[in-house]
């Protein structure tokens, strides 16, 4: 599994941050909303398309509307949630899920086994969208041997098999898609692939307005099976600006900025040691990194790839850059992630060791010329970045100084966040900023996303010799007991 660091360079490790306002003294409208126990946050973009059985949505909102079969606790463990107990065969194979009979989606349709198994048929039934995910590929391989991957075994039991024993199913039945339950009311021609009629979940709130582009208002669901929420009201507003968030939540206008990118380091310090304010920093949850594309004619060479791990001081840009709120990443991921402390030798900051590897594949440093050169072609990489990133820009910034000091001229460019996503799944890039998916996604879900077309990572590792060998052994891990 080494060679896939040579693909990925790991920069800082990173936790979700949030701001929260609490002001003494109120506008009688602020103190009005807080007696309706209305909350108010930003976030950079609208919250698009909320299907949970798609990709394209928020997070966090999708999660308000729709809930699994478990959950993932804060230590970890998994936990009932829509499914009260489940047994799991001997063999791994069959899992039996005994759901509660007490729930409703919003639409009034009855939750049981019924309408989960059509849940599961839709997203089996997109195959081409959800075979990335191991647990998707290993019921649709029952089905496709003639056999029922997903069983109604009884009114409010439903039970599920798979072609071979896979450890991470109850964590990717728990995250928060695609194995999400709506309302079979809400399917579109007996399915959810080409889109849903209605947002009609099993959650704690409802959506119930959203005006594109500009803010989105969440409401507690009535109907809703468990402890209701405090929060009777949330609002999301739409700032797609860092300064303009910071701004609103400095006048009151939004009660906390959250999330990994919404905010920078300076700006984070300011606030939680400003009076009225105060801020959270979670454990290392993901991995900010940088794809090397192993396919290009520069960085596809070994000694290139390993020369801009030894040119890149981690240390720097942790205590420069983000004032030490994100650490180095020496690993791929964090060592708290699952299965990740396994005592790796990092590669050292090293421009000495750097040069000479460049020297290696006849990168030469050339009198009157400022970059290296190599049979009349200079040493030029670009790095794209999402210019929505409030930090991607900095680090570029960093990073090309830094490497001029070995001869190397990186480019960098930055993109709206769509067009730098397509670039990654097209394979459209030398450099390219990257995340890890964070827990509970890490390690199972990152690694299998490298198996298939997903975001850049795949591509990256195109050129590697031993690509197939690389698949294998995650397929391997993912099946091990």
């Amino acid at each position: 599994m080494k060679k896939i660091g040579l693909a990925i360079l790991a920069l800082v490790v990173i936790g979700v941050g949030f701001y929260f306002s609490s002001s003494k003294e109120e506008p009688k409208a602020e103190a009005s909303k807080k007696s309706e126990q209305v909350v108010t946050f930003a976030n950079f973009r609208d919250i698009r398309d909320l299907n949970p059985h798609l990709y394209a949505g928020e997070l966090y909102a999708q999660n308000m509307l729709f809930e699994s079969l478990v959950h993932i606790a804060n230590d970890g463990k998994i936990e009932p949630w829509l499914a009260k107990e489940w047994k799991i065969s001997d063999d791994g194979k069959t899992y039996v899920f005994k759901l509660r009979e007490d729930v409703s989606f919003s639409d009034g349709e009855k939750f049981n086994a019924k309408a989960a198994k059509a849940n599961f048929d839709a997203i089996l039934s997109n195959i081409k969208r959800h075979g990335w995910l191991e647990s998707v590929r290993l019921m649709d391989a029952i089905n496709q041997k003639g056999g029922e991957a997903v069983h109604v075994s009884g009114e409010y039991e439903l039970t599920l098999k798979l072609d071979a024993p896979y450890y991470p199913l109850l964590v990717e039945l728990s995250v928060i898609r695609p194995f999400r339950f709506i309302s079979p009311k809400a399917f579109i021609n007996g399915t959810t692939k080409d889109g849903v009629s209605a947002l009609s979940g099993t959650g704690r709130y409802v959506l119930k307005e959203n005006r594109k582009d500009e803010y989105a208002v969440f409401e507690v669901n009535p109907n809703y099976w468990g402890t209701k929420p405090e929060l009777q009201k949330v609002v999301v507003k739409v700032i797609p600006d860092n300064q303009t968030r910071l701004m609103a939540l400095e006048k009151g206008e939004i009660d906390l900025i959250f999330g990994v990118n919404m905010v920078d380091s300076a700006a984070y310090n300011k606030f939680a040691h400003l009076k009225g304010f105060g801020g959270v920093m979670s454990e290392p949850l993901s991995t900010r990194m940088i794809l090397l594309n192993t396919t290009d004619a520069i960085t596809g060479d070994l000694n290139v790839r390993q020369a801009i791990q030894h040119a890149t001081d981690k240390e720097t840009i942790s205590k420069a850059i983000f004032a030490g709120i994100e650490s180095p990443a020496d690993l791929l991921l964090s060592k708290n992630t699952p299965y990740s402390n396994i005592g790796l030798t990092p590669y050292a900051f090293d421009r000495t060791k750097a040069e000479s590897l460049l020297e290696a594949s006849g990168w030469m440093k050339v009198e009157g010329k400022k970059y290296r050169q190599k049979e009349g072609r200079e040493l030029a990489i670009t790095l794209n970045y999402n210019s929505n990133n409030v930090t991607d820009k900095t680090i570029a910034e960093f990073l090309q100084g830094e490497f001029s000091k070995i001869g190397m001229n990186l480019n960098i460019v930055g993109e709206e966040e769509q067009a730098n996503r397509d670039r990654m799944k097209a394979g459209a890039f030398q450099m390219v900023f990257n995340i890890s998916w964070g827990m509970p996604y890490d390690p199972q879900s990152f690694l299998a996303g490298m198996r298939k077309v997903v975001y850049g990572d795949y591509l990256a590792q195109q050129g590697l010799h031993d690509k197939a060998l690389i698949d294998d052994t995650i397929l391997h891990a993912l099946e091990s007991t």
